[in-house]
This record gives C-alpha cells, structure tokens and sequence, in this order.
C-alpha cells in the first residue's frame, strides 16, 4: 500500500538521518545546507568544507558514501542524489544542472556513477 511505502521511506530518511548524525554534527550540517540555499548555488567543495567531511578519516568518508549509496551498489547514481535531501529532508533538491556538474566532478571512469575511487577525489580535492 501506498501509506506503507511512504512509512518505510520516513523510517529510512530517520534513519539517515540518524546515520549521518552519528558521523557528522547539525551544525556542520545546517552549515552546509546554508552554503547552498539559492538554487543553482551548490558547489561540492564549499559544501563539504563546510559539512566537514573533508577533514573526517577514510572510514567516516566511506561511511557516509554508504549512507549515500541507497542501494548498496559501491555507486551513487545520478537518482541517489537527491544529495541535500539525504543530509535534512527540508532541504532543496539540488537543480538538474547541479546534479550533472557533481556527478561529472566525482564520475572518474565516464560510467555516469560515483565510485569510491571519486567519492575521495571529490571529498579531498
């Protein structure tokens, strides 16, 4: 049933939520969400400074891609960034073109995926 499905995706956002929280603190998160209000503002570099993920350890970086990585592929698809949404579900959607130019920065191999070989290069650039 459709109550159902939107249940299970409330839990799994709470669950998010509660994820990311254990790796990275709300004010880092309505940091980052601050730096990128405007659409068409987001820039990936800014967003992680500001979120800190770019001075967390490898294993918090790769927990946090894990988080991301909804469906458990070792990929974030261009449909699993619904990037600001993972970090407060009242953030925006990030704009098609802010979508395409994140997914090019951290898209190594030209697949149209992030892989864990650039999730690092996007976080540590």
């Amino acid at each position: 049933s459709s109550a159902n499905s939107t249940q299970q995706y409330f839990s799994f956002c709470s669950s998010l939520d509660m994820a990311l929280a254990s790796i990275l603190t709300e004010a880092e998160i309505a940091a980052g969400l601050q730096s990128c209000q405007a659409a068409d503002s987001f820039d990936y570099k800014t967003f992680f400074v500001k979120v800190g993920l770019n001075s967390k350890s490898k294993d918090q970086v790769d927990k946090v891609f894990g988080i991301l990585d909804q469906d458990r592929s070792g990929f974030i698809e261009e449909e699993e960034l619904l990037f600001l949404k993972n970090f407060s579900a009242s953030a925006r959607a990030l704009t098609d073109a802010e979508t395409k130019a994140f997914l090019a920065a951290g898209d190594s191999d030209g697949d149209g995926k992030i892989g864990v070989d650039g999730k690092t290069a996007l976080i540590k650039r």
